[in-house]
């Protein structure tokens, strides 16, 4: 049974368009583009724990003096996250259902691994997204965070370098996010370079410079946000412990 006019008609453009392919692909591009460049200022206000515990924890006080807003802001990253996902899932639906299935084994073998594991990798960094923020943000994971206090200019402020200490001195834990963010830069390996081309600023001449890039970004993110784990268990900040 069809759809009636009068249904179609109250439909608006903005919709229609948004999800329709090319708007899905516009959505999936667009957040993509602004969690790379959080996980970017990301990185760089986690590595000021090798400036030391006065500046990191400054750091942390700038960010926590911007009151409910940075719970606007929190919140507002996690929406895009999961607009990310809920389209990137839509799509690849999209694209099975239109595929016959000899056309999908034999253009399977010609994938990367990169792009064979963007759904799987993507799902699994979600949910260590979510074990992030109930670890270092929430404090739930270990509540003792919560009490962590040090002084600092004359002002009691959350001793963020403890608890970072505290948190990656335990080899598990810094298992989970050694692994999640190596899934991290798989996922970014690809998807960087698939946002040029979605938004139409690749060609056939640019990609392989995007891939290159893409690939050199992501494991240089790696590098930067598994070498705070890495150092703590190597014995950099041990002194917090005491």
């Amino acid at each position: 049974m069809g759809v009636s006019t009068s249904s179609a008609k109250s439909v608006s453009p903005l919709a229609a368009w948004l999800f329709s392919s090319i708007g899905k692909k516009t959505v999936v591009a667009v957040t993509g583009i602004f969690l790379v460049l959080f996980v970017c200022g990301h990185l760089l206000g986690n590595l000021t724990f090798f400036l030391g515990p006065d500046i990191i924890n400054s750091y942390a006080k700038h960010l926590r003096d911007l009151g409910p807003f940075l719970w606007v802001i929190r919140a507002g990253l996690l929406a895009i996250l999961v607009l990310h996902i809920f389209f990137t899932v839509s799509l690849w639906k999209e694209n099975h259902a239109a595929r016959p299935e000899k056309y999908v084994v034999k253009n399977h073998v010609k994938a990367t691994i990169f792009s064979r594991t963007m759904r799987l990798s993507g799902l699994i960094v979600f949910a260590f997204v979510i074990f992030h923020i109930l670890h270092y943000t929430a404090r739930t994971i270990d509540p003792a965070f919560q009490h962590y206090e040090t002084d600092l200019h004359g002002e009691m402020v959350h001793n963020v370098y403890k608890m970072m200490v505290v948190g990656f001195s335990v080899p598990w834990v810094s298992a989970i996010y050694i692994v999640s963010l190596g899934l991290l830069a798989f996922h970014l390996s690809h998807g960087i370079a698939s946002l040029f081309q979605t938004l139409g600023l690749s060609n056939k001449q640019l990609r392989p410079r995007f891939e290159f890039a893409g690939r050199a970004l992501a494991w240089l993110l790696f590098l930067g946000f598994t070498s705070i784990p890495v150092a703590v268990l190597l014995g950099v900040g041990r002194e917090a412990l005491k």
